[in-house]
């Protein structure tokens, strides 16, 4: 299977993930573990790569801040809706769209970042490990690595309390979506990872620990779409919680 290419699904993915209760509660809970992890490498001004990053949510942010950022997407019109909204910024954003694949990135041609993000690309990716170790050649020694992966054990579960033990039970084969992961990986698999880049993970969160298992109008109406996020903050760490989260965020340090 080839990797997934979004230029087909540009306005559907758009609508399905950003703007959205699930798309608020993945900015909150990724802002908040990176805003944590960046005084690790100090008060300066950063070069970011944001690898596969689509609209460039977070390229964005981190740009508002101050960092140098190079967003690359293999889709076109991923980098056109980001460009537009560059465009917007009240204030000038130091930020780079390059058009290719991130197998294409190297080191030679882009020298090498203290921030590296890649948020929801390796479930897409028919060699993820092989893809993030040549992505990780661009990152510095004792750059952060910042890591969102969908997570396959809680779609695992999500489809067992839903009852649907068929598509558990043929690999997750019997039914696809267009928004349903190839390859989706799991925690243990990603810190396998990590270890063989002897790489610290500095930060695990669950993201949407909640959302996902939530039944429709079980909500308190004494709760706000902001009060699910509170509680989605709060659980995204506990180890009991984190591997139900339908993603997962790692934060991880290369060696010196």
């Amino acid at each position: 299977m080839q990797d997934k290419n979004f230029d087909t699904l540009a306005g559907k993915f758009a609508k399905n993930i950003y703007g959205t209760l699930k798309g608020d509660i993945r900015a909150a809970v990724l802002w908040r573990d990176l805003e944590e992890m960046l005084p690790l490498l100090g008060e300066r001004r950063l070069r970011v790569l944001d690898a596969g990053g689509g609209f460039g949510f977070f390229s964005q942010k981190l740009a508002a801040l101050g960092h140098s950022v190079v967003l690359c997407d293999i889709s076109a019109e991923m980098l056109a809706e980001a460009k537009r909204h560059i465009a917007l910024s009240p204030t000038p954003l130091d930020i780079q769209c390059i058009h290719a694949p991130i197998q294409d990135l190297s080191r030679d041609a882009l020298g090498e970042f203290d921030l590296i993000l890649c948020h929801a690309v390796v479930e897409w990716l028919a060699d993820a490990k092989g893809t993030m170790t040549s992505l990780l050649t661009l990152l510095k020694p004792g750059g952060l690595f910042s890591l969102m992966f969908y997570n396959r054990d809680a779609m695992c579960f999500h489809s067992l309390i839903a009852g649907n033990f068929g598509y558990v039970q043929s690999g997750f084969k019997a039914k696809r979506v267009k928004l349903s992961p190839n390859f989706p990986v799991t925690v243990p698999e990603v810190e396998a990872w990590c270890d063989g880049w002897q790489m610290d993970i500095h930060c695990r969160s669950g993201v949407r620990v909640i959302h996902d298992y939530l039944k429709k109008g079980s909500l308190s109406t004494e709760y706000s779409d902001t009060g699910l996020i509170e509680m989605e903050l709060k659980y995204s760490r506990e180890p009991a919680f984190l591997r139900l989260g339908r993603y997962v965020h790692f934060v991880a340090q290369k060696p010196l």
